[in-house]
């Protein structure tokens, strides 16, 4: 017994990001070395998937109402309109971005789409369909699916509402909706202690989830497939080092994109091990408070947003995919056409879910939307977890580059601390000057 005591204390003593590094490069090569056998410890990674998506809704509904506390209706509306105008902008460099890879790399030219490559696409939804879904018909149910934009939605509404009723009703009422605001902020606070056991468990489970990944893919597929991989890849480190790094953290922030990408990158690693934005959105929040030190006002609204709409990556990866079909059959899209994926894309991603494989879905809307064949959405689905944990790894970055601009847009981040600056940057709280 005391042996084992002294395993887990030195186990612990290991930095957490070191211990999910570790998993992360074993995974890896553990599912190139044993290949499809290692599906056998998939559970283990479903299990850590089940446990992220148990905190999500509670984590959605606490945070957000707790913020209406802190954010009035008027900041609301500018944080919001913040926040959709960047999200809007950077999904559409991405989408720049990816067709200017994919015609650089020309991926799928060497390639033959196979006649016997069919599939019935899952139907994008409307644009009419999507502004209507903002609203739930019924919020119990969609709190039981998971529906996280029409939960952020009533949560906002509920919040606004018992924040307007405290300004306006009777004393004893006023104390009932004080009531409400501390249960709620309890309940955060409870569910991000949660979210501290279940990462605990994440070392296991991202080995699993990897491991699995790469022993379905096998080495097979990353030959045949990597003029398409690496033109997506090489577009995802562009998006993250120019766009979120020099643009918004260095000349926004007036900080290092290093020591932003030092701050999420616990975040950013379970968005590569998951695939999933809204599974990984407790992990993003508890990282946009500790490590990038933003008020919860901010990031409670913030990245529940972008876990929804907020699809860089994916939307990146439609232009590298629509030019990898267009190979495939031997034809050349025009500018008019490439024009046409970047606002396809940028409606689209709006009503797609954070969840994993959300991008086929993205990417049958636009090869009809081009008359490209809808069986290349087959013909990369083998390769398809692979683009997606960089992809989805993209969105989380977006999501905690944006919060922090609109963070300090509302003066909400405290950029002189946490993950922001090195020990010799801190500031001593003794050592100000007394005016």
């Amino acid at each position: 017994m005391a042996n084992q005591q002294g395993f887990f204390k030195r186990y612990l003593s290991i930095p957490f990001i070191q211990r999910m590094g570790i998993a992360f490069v074993l995974g890896i090569i553990v599912g190139l070395i044993v290949g499809e056998p290692i599906t056998v410890i998939e559970p283990l990674g479903t299990l850590f998937l089940r446990l992220l998506q148990m905190v999500v809704i509670p984590i959605v509904i606490f945070t957000l109402i707790t913020a209406m506390k802190k954010l009035t209706p008027n900041q609301l509306g500018r944080v919001g309109g913040q926040t959709l105008v960047l999200y809007i902008l950077t999904t559409a460099i991405a989408i720049v971005i990816g067709l200017t890879m994919a015609n650089l790399f020309s991926p799928g030219t060497g390639l033959t789409l196979p006649g016997d490559f069919t599939m019935d696409p899952s139907e994008a939804p409307g644009m009419i369909d999507v502004f209507l879904n903002l609203v739930p018909s019924n919020v119990f149910r969609a709190m039981a699916d998971a529906e996280i934009l029409q939960v952020l939605v009533f949560a906002i509404i509920f919040g606004i509402g018992m924040a307007f009723l405290r300004e306006t009703a009777t004393p004893e009422i006023q104390k009932g909706v004080d009531t409400i605001f501390s249960i709620t902020e309890t309940g955060s606070e409870v569910m991000f202690k949660i979210v501290r056991g279940v990462m605990e468990y994440g070392v296991i489970g991202v080995f699993a989830l990897l491991a699995t990944t790469f022993g379905n893919a096998g080495p097979e597929a990353l030959v045949d497939f990597g003029i398409l991989i690496a033109a997506f890849v090489i577009g995802v480190a562009l998006h993250i080092f120019l766009v979120y790094g020099l643009i918004l953290n260095t000349l926004i922030l007036k900080k290092s994109p290093l020591r932003f990408l030092s701050g999420a990158k616990e975040a950013l690693l379970m968005a590569f091990a998951t695939r999933s934005s809204a599974g990984v959105l407790p992990i993003t929040m508890k990282t946009a408070e500790d490590n990038l030190k933003i008020d919860e006002s901010i990031y409670s609204f913030t990245l529940p947003l972008g876990a929804t709409i907020n699809m860089d990556g994916t939307a990146m990866y439609q232009g590298v995919a629509a030019i990898f079909a267009a190979n495939l059959i031997g034809e050349s899209l025009s500018l008019a056409q490439q024009l046409t994926i970047v606002t396809t894309t940028v409606l689209a991603s709006i009503g797609t879910a954070g969840v994993p494989g959300a991008g086929l879905i993205m990417l049958s809307m636009v090869l009809t939307q081009l008359g490209l064949p809808l069986g290349v959405v087959a013909f990369v689905a083998g390769v398809d977890p692979i683009l997606d944990a960089f992809r989805t790894m993209n969105n989380i970055a977006g999501d905690l580059s944006v919060t922090s601009v609109v963070a300090k847009w509302n003066n909400k981040i405290d950029l002189n601390a946490g993950a922001w600056v090195g020990e010799a940057e801190k500031i001593p709280v003794d050592t100000k000057k007394k005016e």
